[in-house]
C-alpha cells in the first residue's frame, strides 16, 4: 500500500492498520505506532494545523530505501480502560492483546521474524513495555509463538512516556496532569473518580518500570521529553518532565521535542521541531535491524532446541524409572542371570520424545518475508 500525501488514510479505530507498505519490494522492517491515554490511532499522530498524518504522509519517503512497513495500533484508551473492570492490571490486558494482534498480523504475512521498531506516545509507551515483558515471559510450547514480538523488537522511541517511578506521590501527580491534558474537561469535572482510580493504580505502573529495566538493554531506546510546558488552569507545567520522560540510563539516547505534551507527537511537516530527530532514529534503526534480528532468531532457536531436548530427556528418564520390572525369573535365566534388566519406555512416552525432535525440524524453517 503506497500513500500519496493529501488524502485521509482510512484507519481502524481498534486493532492494527497498515498505513504504508512499499509497492515494489517486500518489507524488511515493521514500524508500529501506539498512542496513549484517550488517544486515537489517527488523531494522535495528526497535526491540528495542517491535518498531516505523518506516519503515512511524511515518514514513508524517508524510509523508502529501507522498505519499511508502517502500522498504527488502536485500542480502547479512555480512563476506564486503564482502571475499570475486575482486573487491577488493565494495562496488561492491553499489552496481551497487542502481542496477540501483532503476532497474528505478521504470521499470516509470513513475517514472524521481521524486525520491529516501536513509536509510542505517553502511556502508550507503558503498554508497549508491558507487551514486551509479557512476550518475554512466555515459556510454554503452545504459546511460544508469542515470543516472536520480544525476539523481533529492535528499537523503541518513547515520546513523553513517564518512566521514573521512585516517588509514589509524584507518580500520582503526573497521572493527574496527563488526564488533565488528554481527557475532555467534561470527564475531569463530572467523573473525578476515574482520575483518582488511575492515580491509585500507579503501583502497577511502577512495577512495569522496574520489570522493563531488566530487559531494556536488549533494545535500542530513544527517550524524548517535551520542551514546552502546558497551561493547566493558568499554571504552566511540564506534564512529563525531563527526569521522568528521559531518565539517565546507560547506553540510551535522549532528546527534546520543542512542543507541549499533547503536540509533541504531531508533526505538521518535515520541518517541524523534533521531526528530524525522530525520523533519523527510525531510519537508523530500520537500517540496522535487518542485520541484527536474524542473529537473535538463531540464538532463540538454539535455546528452544536445548530446552526441548532437556524436557524430552527428562520424560524418557522418568518413564524408564516408573515402568515396572518383570517378575518372571524364568524368562531371564541363563545368559541374562545377574544382569540388571531395563524396561523400555512406554509407547506414549516414546511418541512424545519423537514429537519433540520432529517439532525442532519444523521450527528451523525461515519465515522472513
Amino acid at each position: 500500500m503506497s500513500n500519496p500525501s493529501g488524502q485521509r488514510i482510512p484507519v481502524n479505530r481498534y486493532g492494527l492498520t497498515e498505513v504504508y507498505a512499499p509497492e515494489d519490494a517486500k518489507p524488511t522492517v515493521d514500524v508500529v505506532f501506539v498512542h496513549g491515554l484517550n488517544g486515537d490511532p489517527h488523531n494522535t499522530w495528526t497535526s491540528e494545523t495542517s491535518n498531516v498524518f505523518w506516519p503515512a504522509q511524511i515518514l514513508p519517503p524517508i524510509l523508502d530505501e529501507e522498505t519499511a512497513r508502517v502500522l498504527v495500533y488502536g485500542y480502547d484508551a479512555d480512563v476506564t480502560s486503564f482502571t475499570g473492570g475486575t482486573s487491577k492490571d488493565k494495562i496488561h490486558n492491553h499489552a496481551e492483546q497487542l502481542v496477540q494482534v501483532l503476532q497474528g498480523n505478521r504470521r499470516v504475512r509470513k513475517a514472524t521474524e521481521r524486525p520491529i521498531i516501536w513509536v509510542t506516545h505517553s502511556l502508550g509507551g507503558l503498554v508497549v513495555k508491558r507487551a514486551l515483558i509479557h512476550s518475554n515471559d512466555i515459556k510454554g510450547a503452545k504459546t511460544e509463538h508469542l515470543r516472536s514480538i520480544y525476539v523481533s523488537t529492535y528499537g523503541i522511541l518513547f515520546l513523553g512516556t513517564p518512566h521514573h517511578g521512585s516517588d509514589v506521590a509524584q507518580w500520582g501527580n503526573r497521572l493527574e496532569w496527563i488526564c488533565s491534558v488528554m481527557l475532555p474537561k467534561k470527564v475531569i469535572d463530572t467523573q473525578p473518580q476515574l482520575v483518582d482510580a488511575l492515580k491509585t493504580n500507579n503501583e502497577t505502573l511502577q512495577n512495569i518500570d522496574r520489570q522493563f529495566v531488566n530487559i531494556m538493554g536488549r533494545f535500542h531506546i530513544f527517550f524524548f521529553h517535551e520542551g514546552k510546558p502546558t497551561n493547566l488552569k493558568g499554571t504552566l507545567r511540564f506534564i512529563v518532565d525531563e527526569t521522568s520522560a528521559s531518565p539517565s540510563y546507560q547506553d540510551v539516547e535522549r532528546g527534546v521535542i520543542q512542543a507541549d505534551h499533547s503536540h509533541m507527537c504531531k508533526f505538521e511537516n518535515d520541518n517541524a521541531p523534533g521531526f528530524d530527530l525522530v525520523a533519523e532514529a527510525i531510519l537508523r534503526y530500520a537500517s540496522e535491524a535487518p542485520a541484527t534480528i536474524p542473529q537473535r532468531w538463531v540464538v532463540e532457536r538454539k535455546e528452544r532446541s536445548t530446552m526441548m531436548q532437556a524436557e524430552a530427556a527428562e520424560l524418557y528418564s522418568s518413564s524408564v524409572k516408573n515402568t515396572p520390572q518383570s517378575d518372571s525369573a524364568s524368562t531371564f535365566e541363563g545368559s541374562s542371570r545377574g544382569r540388571e534388566q531395563k524396561a523400555l519406555p512406554s509407547t506414549e512416552t516414546q511418541a512424545r520424545f519423537d514429537q519433540r525432535f520432529t517439532v525442532e525440524e519444523v521450527t528451523n524453517d525461515k519465515e522472513m518475508a
